[in-house]
């Protein structure tokens, strides 16, 4: 099962469009990735950490993904997430499955306990977040239904491991037991629960995120004791850290791994690996190794390229579902009725970005592209700035419009250094940046929406908090509350 050339000029990730794809077929911050087969369609979740939603993403074909809906909007479970402080807490490594008609899906925040929510259709809605256990220190959950009724909940601790396994009830709300220690590993976490051929499996990764390998445990007993193989590993290839994810199998016989890739500043992107099974062991990509090129999955027909949304025009009662406020938001200071075909910001005091109220943001789509807003600023109040950000790590990267006592004045922050514009004399003004992580990404502003002016030097972009560099539209006020920021349109153009 070898890794495939094409001859052709390829697109850069994704669908080939030739019955091929490359990896990364999301590149983009997917982190933690878990994937279920409903029928002939393939349902994602990912950790979303301090960012809100948990996003549900759909493909009928394992390579081309749209956002569909979102579990939650808030996280009602600490004031931490009310007061900006739970950068890299929130929701880790969840687990999704489909079992009696229902979806569920379960994750762990790191300090607060084990959650679940239900939903009939994975679109939503879902249902409020039940508790299942308040603990501290565990971590990437999975619940299992075997095939006698029995119910169970697989789980790693925060620091990774071991893999613990408790007796759970039936409806998946309570667990039954103190948990059995099941396997002790390096850095052994992720754990994901399947039943094959009268096999129980533990697919988990090891090592950790930059160096780790994919691990599979298996034993005829969900308590073991457990048989070990490494079936996925970096080898030769590029592709560090190849682990965490999901074994899907298909309706044509076919199985198939989705795990992520360390990316640096982008976060953690998704790899898709053909699986090949060998005297009851799944061997993964080409024998072991991750595959960059290969033939897309047998789903029994060829379906559109696409990808998650973008773009967003403000003309809906709500946000699109790429949107994911930075921690929890405060309803009543945004609104899309308000101003219709705006998204408001009511400004609220902040010392600075990361304090910023109501700030939404979304991934970035690959290592290209040009995003650009307009920004009407006639309801702005003194001490407020409102703009399009960077936001990763705790370095200020935002592009802007600050209302001083003596009027509106265009500024940036580029690496934490700030850089003063000119004044405005309108109304509106176009905020742009031009993303390339390999070189170089810059913003620029215009007054008139055709031509645009740089401002500052080069962003410093990082992954900080568990998660790449985000996109983002903010507005805060370094006095006192007060004044409105009023976005017309985002438009997101990616390579």
């Amino acid at each position: 099962m070898a890794d495939k050339t094409l001859h052709a000029k390829p697109r850069p990730w994704g669908d080939l469009g030739n019955g091929y794809y490359r990896n990364p077929v999301l590149n983009a911050d997917y982190s933690d990735p878990d994937v279920i087969r409903v029928g002939s369609d393939f349902y994602m979740v990912c950790s979303d950490f301090h960012y809100m939603g948990m996003q549900v993403l759909h493909s009928k074909d394992l390579v081309n993904w749209r956002v569909i809906g979102q579990i939650y909007r808030r996280l009602g479970i600490d004031p931490r997430y009310d007061d900006m402080e739970g950068y890299g807490k929130g929701s880790w490594a969840p687990s999704i499955r489909y079992h009696d008609g229902k979806f569920y899906v379960y994750f762990c925040t790191p300090d607060e306990g084990l959650y679940m929510s239900t939903a009939t259709n994975p679109a939503g809605p879902w249902s409020p977040l039940h508790e299942v256990k308040r603990v501290s220190g565990w971590e990437d959950p999975c619940p299992f239904w075997d095939d006698d009724g029995n119910a169970y909940l697989g789980h790693s601790t925060v620091g990774a491991g071991p893999i613990i396994i408790h007796k759970m009830s039936p409806d998946g709300k309570t667990l039954l037991d103190d948990g059995v220690v099941v396997y002790v590993g390096k850095i052994a976490e992720g754990t994901k629960i399947y039943k094959r051929n009268g096999y129980y499996y533990l697919v988990i990764p090891e090592g950790g995120v930059e160096t780790g390998w994919q691990t599979v445990l298996r034993s005829r007993s969900i308590y073991g004791p457990y048989e070990k193989r490494v079936v996925l590993k970096q080898g030769s290839t590029n592709i560090n850290g190849p682990h965490q994810g999901a074994l899907v199998e298909l309706e044509s016989g076919e199985t198939w791994f989705i795990h992520f890739q360390s990316a640096g500043i982008l976060g953690r992107v998704c790899h898709l690996q053909p699986v090949k099974w060998i005297d009851d062991w799944p061997i993964m990509g080409a024998e072991g190794e991750p595959v960059t090129i290969f033939q897309k999955p047998n789903v029994g027909g060829e379906y559109p390229i696409s990808f998650p949304q973008t773009s967003d025009d403000f003309d809906k009662p709500e946000l699109g579902l790429q949107w994911q406020f930075n921690h929890n938001p405060v309803d009543e200071n945004w609104s899309l009725t308000e101003r219709p075909g705006y998204f408001r910001i009511k400004a609220m005091y902040a010392d600075d970005i990361l304090r910023a109220r109501n700030t939404i943001t979304q991934k970035l789509m690959g290592e290209k592209g040009v995003i650009t807003t307009e920004l009407s600023i006639e309801y702005m109040a003194e001490g407020q700035k409102a703009g399009l950000a960077y936001l990763g790590g705790t370095q200020q990267n935002w592009i802007g419009v600050e209302r001083r006592e003596d009027g509106y004045f265009i500024k940036a922050v580029t690496g934490g250094i700030t850089h003063h514009g000119p004044k405005v004399a309108g109304n509106t003004v176009w905020l742009r940046s031009t993303l390339d992580l390999s070189s170089s990404t810059r913003f620029a502003f215009s007054l008139d929406g055709q031509h645009f002016m740089e401002l500052g030097g080069d962003c410093k972009l990082a992954w900080g908090f568990w998660k790449g560099a985000r996109i983002g539209l903010f507005s805060y006020n370094s006095i006192r509350d007060g004044g409105c920021a009023d976005f017309n349109w985002f438009r997101y153009e990616f390579e």
